[in-house]
């Protein structure tokens, strides 16, 4: 399953309303502010390894772009 379908379900989103255009339903705040503080720091690591990795892949495409370029003789 990727990311984006385990976050939808986390959060309690359904493919219909998963649809663009379509406004997402909010998560249930914990009555506890400590638990709330917890899902947020997860959730804030979870965005920062995406984040990372997002990088990785543009660095990766960057250079590849760069690579063929240059291989382009025409």
């Amino acid at each position: 399953m990727s990311g984006v379908l385990r976050d939808r379900e986390r959060r309690g989103i359904t493919a219909a309303i998963a649809k663009p255009g379509a406004q997402p339903r909010e998560a249930v705040p914990s009555a506890e502010p400590d638990e709330r503080v917890r899902q947020l720091e997860a959730r804030v690591a979870e965005l920062e390894a995406s984040e990372r990795k997002l990088a990785t892949e543009r660095d990766i495409l960057r250079k590849a772009a760069k690579y063929f370029a240059g291989e382009t003789n025409w």
